[in-house]
C-alpha cells in the first residue's frame, strides 16, 4: 500500500497543484491511502479533488481510502452532507 499527505490548505487556491500530484500518486499502487489529517483548510474546490480522486480510483479498479481526517475536513464534509459519501471510516471526536 502506497501512502500520501496532504498537509495545509485545500483551496481554490491549491487544487490545481494538489490534484496533479495526487493523480500522480494514483499511478504508483493499486491500494491507496491519503491522510488528511493535516489539512488545515477545506473548500469547494478542494472537496471536488477529493471527489475526483476517489471517482478516478474506482474507475482505475483501485482502492483508495481517505484517513485521519482533520476537523477542517470534517466540517465540510458535514456541512456538505458527505461524511459517508466516500465509503471511508470517518471517526468523529
Amino acid at each position: 500500500m502506497n501512502y500520501q499527505a496532504i498537509a495545509g490548505e485545500l483551496t481554490i487556491y491549491t487544487a490545481a497543484v494538489e490534484k496533479q500530484q495526487l493523480k500522480e500518486f494514483l499511478d504508483t499502487d493499486d491500494d491507496l491511502e491519503v491522510n488528511l489529517s493535516q489539512v488545515s483548510e477545506l473548500d469547494s474546490a478542494g472537496l471536488q479533488v477529493l471527489i475526483l480522486l476517489k471517482r478516478e480510483a474506482t474507475q482505475r479498479n483501485k482502492k483508495l481510502r481517505y484517513s485521519m481526517h482533520s476537523k477542517a475536513v470534517l466540517e465540510i464534509l458535514e456541512m456538505c452532507n458527505m461524511t459517508a459519501a466516500f465509503g471511508d471510516q470517518v471517526v468523529l471526536t
